[in-house]
């Protein structure tokens, strides 16, 4: 199975920590974010991964190399020159995740204990061009679910905003879920990932394009009715919280 991991932001929030390295390599519990977020994935069942390089890129390679790409079959796909944000990082992608089979997108500043294949059968399961992790928290931003949780669009709550068509949207039944930082996607995406990337150019985030594209073609929300762990570990106020969520317990095994 395929997945692509984000390690090129350039983890403003976490500076100083991030001035002389990527915000991927920020350790927690021993081992850099990016680590954690790998050995989640090999450990569901991921073996082709993809990840995405820009801000001191080169220590990224290095330190796959130095743990011989964890035995998983991996690919850089490089933004040193350009960083193109999440959507335009996906077709940046294309040549690595593009094919018969979806593949499951992971910032890498996220840890959980989501179960990551039963996610990715409700993806194939549903057949949807994307499935995206959303949650109930408490943000200004808002993907609008109908009942079977297909997306119908986005709202800010700061500004009243609604897409991708206010009238339609107002008044409506609406779930209003938080983005959670995974997607599974279809290869199906890449056609209409280019005819975006035409109209916006090449730098663009894959929210906006969904909400562009959810009246045409089915993308699910996906909010999983067992209980698990969500962080996201990308501020310095939740890292204090990432070492004990990834610190061993007495009498565990994680």
């Amino acid at each position: 199975m395929k997945a692509l991991i984000f390690a090129a932001g350039l983890g403003t929030r976490l500076r100083p920590l991030t001035n002389d390295r990527p915000k991927a390599m920020v350790e927690i519990a021993g081992k850099p974010m990016l680590q954690h977020v790998i050995e989640r994935l090999a450990a569901a069942g991921f073996d082709d991964i993809t990840i995405n390089i820009h801000h001191f890129g080169q220590t990224i390679i290095d330190f796959l190399e130095s743990n011989s790409n964890f035995g998983l079959n991996m690919h850089i796909s490089d933004e040193r020159g350009l960083l193109l944000d999440t959507g335009g990082g996906i077709l940046k992608a294309r040549q690595w995740l593009d094919g018969d089979e979806p593949f499951l997108v992971h910032n890498t500043d996220i840890i959980s204990t989501l179960d990551l294949k039963a996610f990715y059968d409700y993806h194939v399961e549903h057949d949807a061009l994307a499935t995206i992790l959303v949650k109930e928290r408490q943000t200004q931003r808002y993907l609008l679910l109908d009942e079977n949780d297909r997306l119908c669009g986005w709202t800010n709550k700061a500004t009243g905003e609604f897409k991708p068509d206010a009238e339609k949207l107002k008044g409506r039944d609406l779930k209003e879920m938080a983005f959670g930082g995974l997607h599974v996607i279809s290869p199906r995406i890449f056609p209409y990932l280019e005819r975006y990337r035409r109209q916006e150019g090449e730098k663009f985030s894959i929210i906006p394009f969904y909400v562009s594209e959810c009246k045409h073609h089915l993308i699910h929300g996906y909010h999983p009715d067992s209980d698990y762990q969500w962080l996201d570990i990308g501020k310095p106020e939740t890292l204090a919280q990432a070492q004990e969520f990834l610190l061993p317990h007495p009498g565990t095994s994680r």
